[in-house]
């Protein structure tokens, strides 16, 4: 499941309707976060790297993906938690992408346009009425640890600048060469489009 909000601006009637928009949006947005503890998650991945519990992935399940409207807001769902967190507006060459796995809820996300290109390939097929396309993932390895349950339910600064919730086994990943992408990938989601390169040394 998927939110999207589009914003074109016509006039002084859009104003008024906006200002009632934006309301409506900073309370989807402030409360799903309301009751987590906020955490310094690179300080929490340091930490797992000095223990050892750093291990590498690579996503490797096909997707969906659609180009995006321009100021289009995707907001991401995952079943059977509500809202994991959501995107910047939206600019001319990004795409959503749907991942594939019934367990998350075929959860959506906005993919810029030099990210897409560099973690994707395709289309490997012809787009359906809505525009979606199926890709194949580069296998682009990826960093992770797992949230252990000592570490509890955190929210955090996502690299685009949204909050995001984490929970215990979900799997944080950060792009090896660039620290500050470091994002959370909910458990049944990281098990259903990940696979495991090389495990972490330690569980602990």
């Amino acid at each position: 499941m998927v939110c999207t909000f589009i914003i074109r601006p016509f006039g002084q009637i859009w104003f008024a309707r906006f200002s009632m928009i934006s309301v409506v949006i900073a309370i989807i947005v402030i409360l799903p976060a309301w009751g987590e503890n906020a955490m310094d998650v690179e300080a929490l991945f340091a930490r797992a790297e000095q223990d050892g519990r750093i291990g590498v992935a690579r996503k490797s399940k096909p997707v969906d993906a659609r180009p995006a409207v321009p100021g289009e807001i995707v907001v991401t769902i995952i079943a059977g938690e509500g809202k994991e967190t959501q995107s910047q507006p939206a600019a001319a060459g990004d795409r959503v992408v749907r991942n594939r796995c019934e367990s998350s809820g075929y959860e959506q996300y906005l993919v810029n346009a030099g990210k897409f290109a560099e973690r994707y390939e395709g289309p490997l097929g012809p787009p359906d009425g809505e525009g979606w396309a199926p890709y194949r993932p580069r296998g682009v390895e990826m960093l992770y640890a797992l949230v252990r349950d000592q570490d509890g339910n955190f929210s955090f600064t996502a690299p685009w600048g949204e909050a995001m919730v984490a929970r215990p086994g979900d799997a944080l990943v950060r792009d090896p060469n660039n620290p500050k992408d470091l994002y959370r990938v909910q458990a049944a989601a990281f098990a259903c489009t990940y696979e495991i390169v090389k495990p972490p040394r330690s569980a602990r």
